[in-house]
């Protein structure tokens, strides 16, 4: 497939480089200095220039193009490159955007715009950031399969009960399969065997219950169900979204923001959240609120290191676990490193989900394990998937290493897979696959 990525700055370089190995790609940018390392360090046509430009894009050769994706910093270009591609070209669109009023308005009439996929980046930050709210440890979640599977990414805590114990022993949940160990980096297949380690990262796929039961028993002291107590610091576009949807899920967060103007507008649009009007680095301030007693605590001010305060008091105070939006990429891994549990970079939640969508094909969705590592596929099988009229056994024999069959869906009914479990036409079958096995799977099944 031929992708002419427009922007090539952390969301366009980072799409590049996951799919120049399996795609004709082209980026183009404005800035010399970006075109030429682009040229030098991956396998692209990189070409420098305006992309609202015809003549750039004529260039780049975007008539020959089945996809263009607009990566820029600015929606308004983004959404120019898509009409201005779509008037010489019969590729399909992808615009990123930040503003969710452009999202809205696309939704409303989509395909509009001369975009035929828009995503939103403070949306999908946000969104991210909810999924993991209400399920202890979880570093990353995704539903499958209309929300009946759900595949969840879970940090073994120090003094856990399942850490040191085997997968075998730590199996005690019905409709629940342990796909891998993220360990150092690797990812190891999860056997009856294999030992699970405080620090480990392990993940699941199951139903919604019994990845909530698992998570839960993960660190027993926490209260079963969903953290009560929220507080989001910042009342930015991301900070905005995650408590409006918070509320629609029922939650009733706190959210903490110093500009009286910005605190008041909340305070309005948000009917099911506490608006507090204040100081988020003002310790006094804190303990007076308890923020300390949050189970959860999102840092969503305008720059890392006002967030990486925030969420180091936060600790400090005793909150749970803390969430923090971090807008330059190398620092996620170090801020993850010294106090914060989790980092949201939204430039590269975005581009994952770009990538995704490139790289769905036959599959009905998909997910990317720590952006590269795995990626977990919900299939519809068909008469000639290597699945189809067999056992798990026997599939799993027929593949190459690196894949577990988590879940199964059949007339919307959960099937919980295991070796005698036999594969039908038509079932949705959620499988994990290893980086490095996907080129091979993903035809197969």
């Amino acid at each position: 497939m031929r992708i002419v990525i427009v922007g090539a700055g952390q969301v366009g370089s980072s799409i590049a480089a996951d799919l120049d190995d399996t795609h004709d790609v082209v980026v183009v940018d404005r800035d010399a200095e970006r075109v030429e390392e682009m040229t030098y360090s991956l396998d692209v046509l990189a070409v420098e220039g305006d992309g609202t430009s015809l003549s750039t894009l004529e260039r780049a050769e975007v008539e020959k193009a089945d996809m263009v994706i607009a990566s820029t910093d600015d929606d308004e270009t983004n959404i120019v490159v898509c009409s201005t591609a779509k008037a010489v070209s019969s590729a399909f669109t992808v615009a990123r955007v930040k503003n969710i009023e452009y999202l809205r308005t696309w939704r409303r009439s989509e395909p509009a715009l001369g975009v035929d996929f828009m995503v939103c980046t403070n949306l999908l930050a946000a969104e991210s950031i909810v999924r993991v709210v209400g399920l202890p440890a979880a570093r990353d979640v995704d539903p499958f399969a209309d929300g009946q599977v759900q595949m969840a990414e879970l940090e073994i805590p120090e003094g856990s009960p399942v850490a040191d114990q085997t997968v075998m022993e730590a199996d005690r949940f019905e409709s629940l399969t342990f796909a891998a160990i993220l360990r150092n980096g690797d990812v190891e297949i999860a056997r009856g065997g294999t030992v699970i380690r405080a620090g480990d990262r392990v993940v699941v796929i199951g139903t919604p219950e019994s990845v909530q039961k698992f998570a839960t028993s993960l660190a027993p002291d926490e209260p079963p169900g969903t953290a009560e107590e929220v507080v989001i610091v910042g009342g930015s576009e991301i900070g905005y979204h995650v408590a409006r949807l918070l509320g629609e899920r029922g939650f009733r967060p706190r959210l903490i923001e110093q500009d009286p103007d910005r605190a008041r507008r909340l305070a309005e649009d948000l009917p099911n959240t506490v608006v507090l009007e204040s100081d988020a680095t003002d310790i006094d301030f804190l303990e007076r609120e308890h923020v300390g007693d949050a189970d959860l605590l999102v840092a969503a001010l305008d720059s890392d290191e006002k967030n990486l305060l925030v969420s180091l008091l936060a600790r400090r105070l005793g909150v749970e676990r803390t969430v923090a939006i971090i807008d330059t990429a190398a620092y996620v891994e170090l801020f993850e490193t010294v106090g914060v549990d989790i980092g949201v970079n939204p430039r590269e939640v975005v581009a994952e989900e770009i990538t995704r969508f490139t790289r769905e094909g036959g599959a009905e969705n998909v997910a990317l394990i720590e952006t590269d590592r795995a990626e977990v596929l919900e299939i519809e099988i068909d008469e000639a998937s290597v699945l189809a009229d067999r056992s798990i056994e026997e599939s799993v024999a027929n593949l190459p290493d690196g894949v577990v069959i988590g879940a199964i869906i059949r007339d919307r009914e959960f099937v919980t897979p295991r070796g005698d479990t036999q594969i039908e036409p038509g079932d949705h079958v959620v499988v994990f696959v290893d980086a490095d096995a996907v080129d091979e799977v993903t035809p197969a099944l």
